[in-house]
């Protein structure tokens, strides 16, 4: 994995990126949803690449259940990509 790549990425990333990604996704994110995901996609995304369940644990009490069970789906849909 190119972690110049990823780091490039979410150095551009935004939250509106969140908000569309969500709706294409299917959800519609609440704000405080938006606030907490790109908080630990900006500042926890080294460390989720070390240890993806317990930043995924984090995330889990600080969105609604719909939402975490779509960021559940889409982790085990890409996991792959990650190792």
């Amino acid at each position: 994995m190119n972690k110049l790549f990823i780091y490039e990425y979410i150095n551009r990333l935004t939250k509106e990126d969140i908000i569309r990604f969500g709706l294409s996704q299917g959800i519609k994110l609440l704000e405080y949803e938006v606030e907490t995901i790109y908080s630990y996609i900006k500042n926890d995304y080294l460390r989720f690449f070390d240890d993806p369940e317990t930043v995924l644990l984090e995330v889990r009490y600080k969105v609604r259940d719909i939402t975490y069970n779509k960021i559940m789906e889409l982790y085990n849909k890409y996991k792959i990509f990650i190792n």
